[in-house]
């Protein structure tokens, strides 16, 4: 049987600090492929190279990747300084009208970190560009040393709305994460459902309300060690799920809370 295909919003990166290449974390496939059952397949973020119409035709669902470029401030009407970080408006001008096609269609798709905010962004919220320079929030940046098992080490809870769609999925209200951002949910967008914080108040786990498929986005990086950690793999096996669901012909509704 063949495997319904998601799209993983690639990355615009240097390899070696010359080659451009357009890269995704191979964690990422790992994810699709050996939790969500997928096909995994990395888009080149860019409007020169694709569209987001064909884009809809050939893939089932997308991840939307972290990555180090922030959403550009102007896509939320504000300016850009030096906190905002650097940009990837390729990828910008690709994400963004896909968030907001895939919600009007009920085309799955699986937010993560910068995918997290590019989702609140689309559908109309804001970010602040540096969320540890707010007062009692906690720094929640990748620490600057260590390995990779060190550095998405699990360093918070994250508490979801009680009966709400993550706490129904995760059967859990508490969980543990790792965190790995310096940006953050400033408004969330008109349709955008808090339904996580950390303990410093910061949201961490979004869907859109009224959306007519799957919508999931998390602030966290679940895709680290997505099939041994008891939160991400149910993430991605309801992702893989929905993604099923849309490439047989079906329009199953998002996980709704109770």
């Amino acid at each position: 049987m063949v495997r319904p295909v998601v799209g993983i919003i690639g990355n615009s990166y240097l390899l070696n600090d010359q080659y451009p290449v357009h890269a995704g974390g191979r964690m990422n496939s790992d994810a699709i492929a050996d939790v969500a059952g997928c096909v995994p397949m990395i888009i080149p973020a860019d409007p020169r190279h694709v569209s987001v119409e064909e884009l809809l035709e050939i893939c089932d669902g997308f991840l939307l990747t972290g990555g180090r470029p922030n959403v550009h401030p102007e896509e939320y009407g504000e300016a850009a300084t030096e906190a905002h970080g650097v940009f990837d408006r390729a990828r910008d001008a690709i994400s963004l009208p896909l968030v907001r096609a895939c919600v009007e269609r009920g085309q799955p798709f699986l937010g993560i970190c910068r995918g997290f905010q590019e989702v609140n962004v689309a559908m109309g919220g804001t970010l602040y560009p540096e969320i540890r320079e707010l007062p009692g929030r906690m720094n929640h940046r990748m620490p600057p040393d260590g390995t990779l098992e060190e550095k998405f080490e699990l360093r918070h809870d994250v508490t979801f709305t009680e009966g709400g769609v993550f706490h129904e999925l995760m059967g859990s209200h508490v969980v543990r994460t790792n965190t790995l951002h310096g940006q953050g949910i400033k408004r969330a967008g008109p349709r955008i459902v808090i339904d996580g914080h950390a303990d410093d108040g910061t949201p961490e786990a979004i869907y859109v309300q009224g959306a007519p498929g799957y919508t999931l986005a998390v602030q966290w990086h679940p895709e680290w060690n997505a099939a041994g950690d008891r939160v991400s793999r149910p993430l991605f096996a309801s992702f893989g799920d929905a993604v099923r669901a849309w490439a047989e012909g079906e329009r199953a509704p998002a996980l709704k809370a109770v």
